[in-house]
């Protein structure tokens, strides 16, 4: 693959009813998790928590984020760009949620969603790893 790498951190943030939090930066047409680029000498987890906090203004503890993995596909958004993602899902939920920075528009998937709005890391690896996850 010549793809060009993106890395990323991102956070599966879910609802009560088991939902998953994805977001649709502006100008642009895929929902995926909350998250962003690491910035030199940034980890995954201090870059989630840090996005999190700019594009959500959710305050996340990192000692609340499980490490689901480090995931790849091919960028939403950057034709020829692979993202590689390191993966958190936060232990707590949270119902409603304001979007600010870079951020359009939230709206909540299943975990089982296959909707084309989705990104593919969220869509085809992501969500799936949940899902299988969760019937082990």
């Amino acid at each position: 693959m010549n793809n060009q790498m993106i890395r990323i951190a991102a956070v599966v943030i879910r609802n009560g009813a088991g939902e998953i939090l994805s977001v649709r930066k502006r100008g642009t047409t895929a929902f995926m998790l909350p998250g962003g680029k690491l910035e030199p000498g940034e980890t995954g987890l201090e870059a989630a928590v840090r996005e999190i906090a700019e594009e959500l203004h959710l305050a996340l503890d990192p000692a609340e984020l499980n490490g689901v993995g480090t995931m790849s596909a091919p960028a939403a958004n950057e034709p020829g760009f692979e993202v590689v993602c390191d993966v958190f899902e936060w232990q707590g939920t949270v119902e409603r949620i304001g979007v600010f920075e870079e951020i359009e528009e939230a709206r909540w998937f299943a975990a089982d969603s296959q909707a084309d709005e989705l990104a593919p890391l969220s869509r085809d690896v992501v969500f799936p790893a949940l899902v299988s996850r969760k019937r082990k």
